[in-house]
């Protein structure tokens, strides 16, 4: 069969390499010109070829970003960088410009070219232009119903590739087409370097009452009239399948790698349990609850259903929802002593309940009965960042199994 494709963010390498590991068939990452994404540490060459021969040494692909709107200053060089990119032997690269788009064309002709979601293509006709120039893969518009792809997929060549975004953070904004965050703080979003105004509080005013500031009332606390749930399209695989998308977009690539793990783990769980069986495919509430238990707000499903109402904001606060806390890594294990090296990634003491899992296991919980520091001595408390410390586990791990505790009654 046919099998669509996961396509994961990352920020860095380790992110990279742990959304390989937790079940991504693609990457997507920026390098550090051209992308849309400065508040991410972004990649330098050296790293991109490490991430690419990491990602081809495991059957994966790589594709990097040069999607910013850009002005006439932001194209200098773009020759020599595709050309590298080209080199490095990266699977494609994401544009949204036509300038752009033509640079890339003429320099390094056999790249192959996805186009952005910040093209904002709407249309099977759009879906044409592009794909008669060339582009192999078009990014859709996030404002799409699932009736309108599966109206797009039956009318374009079958060897054209439709991706769509599946998991993550909303833009209040048309595809991601914001002017607030240049008008408000001079960083240009479209340029990689958005402040993300929509999630501010906002109040309104009177233009002949200058001062006063009157809030729009959700409840006493006012309200963030801007601030979108974030999508999650876990519950309808069959759905998204079945309207002809050919790669499932997770958002994020400013978001942890405890956050990407978990993720890319319920949907390439669900993936695989729909083509064991695609006729008998059933939902696993499981999937979504492990969702729930990284950093989020509510979700929504965006546009696939039809277009939202007020349901989709969130109006009393844009701070997330955070039950868990990511608590350590393994980095190894002795399957005589059932000793676990792991590295901390935030607190830890005796007597914690944790959980660990990994790629393809659903998790365990078990109480820290004793910690050990690098020189074998006892402690009650992991507290430096990124401290090396060993931990008696109940069940053999493996590397990369990450440890997390639920942050209820916290020390």
């Amino acid at each position: 069969m046919d099998r669509v494709e996961l396509l994961a963010p990352a920020g860095d390498l380790e992110k990279l390499k742990m959304a390989i590991i937790y079940g991504a068939d693609a990457i997507y990452l920026g390098g550090e010109s051209f992308g849309l994404r400065k508040s991410s540490k972004n990649f330098s060459l050296d790293e991109i070829a490490e991430g690419v021969n990491f990602a081809h040494d495991n059957g994966k692909k790589v594709y990097v970003t040069l999607n910013i709107v850009p002005h006439n200053e932001d194209l200098d060089g773009l020759e020599e960088y595709v050309t590298k990119l080209y080199e490095l032997n990266v699977d494609a690269v994401i544009v949204s410009d036509p300038g752009v788009f033509s640079i890339v064309k003429r320099t390094v002709p056999d790249l192959s070219i996805h186009i952005s979601t910040q093209a904002s293509v709407t249309n099977y006709e759009t879906i044409m232009f592009w794909y008669n120039l060339g582009a192999k893969r078009v990014v859709l518009a996030r404002e799409l119903s699932l009736k309108e792809i599966k109206e797009i997929t039956d009318r374009i060549p079958k060897d054209l590739e439709i991706e769509g975004f599946v998991h993550g953070a909303m833009c209040m904004s048309y595809s991601g087409r914001c002017l607030l965050s240049n008008y408000m703080t001079g960083r240009d979003a479209n340029r990689g370097d958005c402040a993300q105004p929509c999630r501010y509080k906002y109040s309104l005013v009177e233009e002949k009452r200058p001062g006063e500031y009157f809030p729009v009332y959700e409840d006493e606390d006012g309200t963030f009239i801007f601030n979108s749930k974030d999508l999650c399209m876990i519950e309808y695989i069959p759905e998204l399948i079945k309207a002809g998308i050919k790669s499932f977009k997770i958002e994020g690539r400013v978001k942890s790698s405890y956050y990407v793990s978990t993720v890319l783990r319920s949907y390439r769980m669900a993936l695989d349990d729909y083509y064991k069986d695609p006729s008998g495919f059933v939902y696993k509430d499981k999937w979504l609850n492990e969702i729930k238990k990284v950093s989020h707000r509510d979700f929504t499903t965006g546009f696939y259903f039809g277009k939202p109402g007020s349901e989709a904001q969130v109006y009393t606060t844009s701070s997330y929802i955070r039950g868990y806390d990511f608590v350590g890594m393994v980095l190894d294990y002795d399957h005589k002593t059932k000793i676990a090296t792991v590295e901390q990634r935030n607190r830890m003491f005796c007597g914690d309940r944790i959980e660990i899992f990994g790629p393809s296991m659903d998790f365990f919980t078990q109480e820290i009965q004793d910690m050990y520091d690098e020189n074998e001595e006892r402690i009650d408390v992991a507290p430096h960042p990124q401290q090396i410390v060993k931990i008696k586990m109940d069940r053999p791990v493996e590397r990369f199994y990450l440890i997390r505790k639920s942050i209820e009654g916290e020390r």
